[in-house]
């Protein structure tokens, strides 16, 4: 087997009270990233601001102990702890927009693509009325992708066929039932690109089915939703990116925030499932 040379830090958030660790929202696999690193013959640890105690502080001095130069920044909050280390002695890189400073190096899939894709894939199977549901959190994290993704689409259409983009009113979806049964009536979508969590059972209670009455597209879909159409963000090819920026930028001898940060954009896929009618 092959001697691991160093390791490369993953940095996750554990912050309860944001709402974000739950099923709803997905993180970069650690397997995926590990998948890439040992290829260049690194290891792969994962470290959890805000769990048992440790502070951005503590962690930075767990990382200088053991000479960790590579991090890669997978922010799952609003708080953003992962925002206060000293990023000067490592070479960074950080998954979405979610923290936006300090700028490291970044790679994301590109969901103003992703939504475009997904509302041409629904208006050819006859959908008309598309509606996007989802977290102001998410929407920010994508760069305003999803908004911008639906904007750009609504251009072409007659403005009755608009419906308006549903900001859920927290990261907790559970809690969104009320402004999604208002949101419904008032605009009555018959295409959905949303959330796999608590939103299938809303539209069991206000009795509609899909695909018939409605289409429902998952807007950040993984293999194991096999019975949804989604849009596949390829977090595969985003742990790819990460590893390799951060490979290049130790054997450059790069360290500390970039000048300009690079961004690396993942196109996503269509993924074609039972929850929208067939072509």
């Amino acid at each position: 087997a092959l001697a691991l040379r160093a390791v490369i830090a993953v940095i996750r958030e554990h912050v309860p009270q944001d709402g974000l660790l739950g099923p709803s929202y997905q993180y970069v696999p650690i397997e995926d990233i590990r998948r890439r690193a040992h290829g260049h013959g690194y290891a792969v640890e994962e470290f959890y601001l805000g769990k048992d105690g440790l502070t951005p502080k503590k962690l930075q001095k767990i990382l200088h102990a053991r000479g960790i130069e590579g991090v890669i920044v997978s922010p799952q909050s609003m708080t953003l702890p992962c925002s206060r280390l000293d990023y000067s002695p490592f070479a960074a890189m950080t998954f979405g927009n979610a923290m936006s400073s300090p700028a490291l190096h970044m790679c994301a899939g590109n969901m103003t693509l992703g939504i475009h894709m997904a509302a041409e894939q629904l208006a050819a199977r006859g959908y008309q009325r598309i509606g996007v549901a989802v977290t102001k959190w998410i929407v920010n994290r994508s760069q305003f992708g999803y908004s911008g993704g639906l904007f750009h689409w609504q251009h072409g259409l007659a403005a009755a066929d608009r419906v308006p983009l549903l900001l859920f009113p927290s990261n907790d979806i559970s809690q969104g039932f009320d402004a999604f049964s208002k949101w419904m009536r008032e605009h009555r979508p018959d295409a959905l690109i949303t959330f796999d969590t608590h939103v299938p059972g809303w539209l069991k209670r206000l009795g509609l089915r899909f695909p018939n009455d409605i289409g429902f597209v998952v807007h950040d879909w993984t293999p194991k939703m096999e019975g949804f159409a989604g849009i596949y963000q390829q977090r595969d090819h985003l742990a790819a990116a990460a590893v390799d920026l951060i490979v290049t930028q130790l054997s450059q001898h790069e360290h500390g925030v970039p000048a300009v940060p690079r961004q690396i954009m993942i196109p996503p896929r269509w993924v074609d499932g039972p929850s929208v009618r067939s072509l």
